[in-house]
This record gives structure tokens, C-alpha cells and sequence, in this order.
């Protein structure tokens, strides 16, 4: 069964979805953009700067149910501007020891409230 979660940690949703979803065996976290847990967007930092709020935000998510990032199978990261790969690339590194998980970082036209980068999670339960 599908159950929602939801930490006062990361940003609250800002639209029609859930911070985080579970079937019990795989979490699903919804994309992270550089938005503070008091809701500062943080646009106008660099990338690397919103890549690290973003995978905060995520990581928040994740110990509400007592995860943490080497849990994580897959992320997939969306860039305004696929130029800013190597700088997100370095911030996101620091996240992850030895073994990271899967990643896709795709170049998209747009991401909500004008911000530079969009991360999200799929996390192993078990």
C-alpha cells in the first residue's frame, strides 16, 4: 500500500503532490529544488549552492524514515542549463563515499520558480 511521508525538514509541497511516497519495499521522493525548509528560494545562488540545498532537502526526506543517501538505488538531476554539470557534479559528489547510487542529469527548458537545478530519489527500504 502506498503510504505518504512528510518532515517539517524540507520544504512543505508547494502544489498537488507529497514530499515523499512508500510502498514499504521503495521510496519515491518528489523533486528537490534549492527551496529552504522556511521556503527561501535560493535561485539566485550558484549551482553548486542550490545543488546543495536540493540534496539536503532530499536527504531530510529520507531520515524521516531513518534513510540516508548510500540507501539511495537511483537519482535523477535536472538542469536549467546542462553547462552547469561539472559545478553540480562537484557538490553532489560529497553526498555520496564509495559506492553512488544510479544518476540520470538531464538539460530541461524550465524548473519551477526559476531555479537552476531539480533533484530527485528513489531510496531502498530494506
Amino acid at each position: 500500500m502506498k503510504r505518504v511521508i512528510s518532515t517539517d525538514e524540507a520544504p512543505s509541497a508547494v502544489g498537488a503532490y507529497s514530499q515523499a511516497t512508500t510502498n514499504g519495499d521503495l521510496l519515491f521522493t518528489a523533486g528537490q529544488i534549492p527551496l529552504t525548509p522556511d521556503g527561501e528560494l535560493l535561485d539566485e545562488e550558484s549551482i553548486g549552492d542550490q545543488t546543495r540545498q536540493s540534496l539536503e532537502n532530499v536527504q531530510a526526506i529520507l531520515a524521516a524514515e531513518e534513510l540516508e543517501m548510500g540507501d539511495v538505488l537511483k537519482m535523477t538531476v535536472f538542469l536549467a542549463d546542462i553547462g552547469d554539470f561539472e559545478e553540480m557534479n562537484e557538490v553532489y559528489s560529497e553526498f555520496f563515499d564509495d559506492e553512488p547510487p544510479a544518476r540520470s542529469a538531464i538539460e530541461v527548458g524550465a524548473l519551477p520558480k526559476g531555479a537552476g537545478v531539480e533533484i530527485e530519489a528513489i531510496a531502498s527500504l530494506e
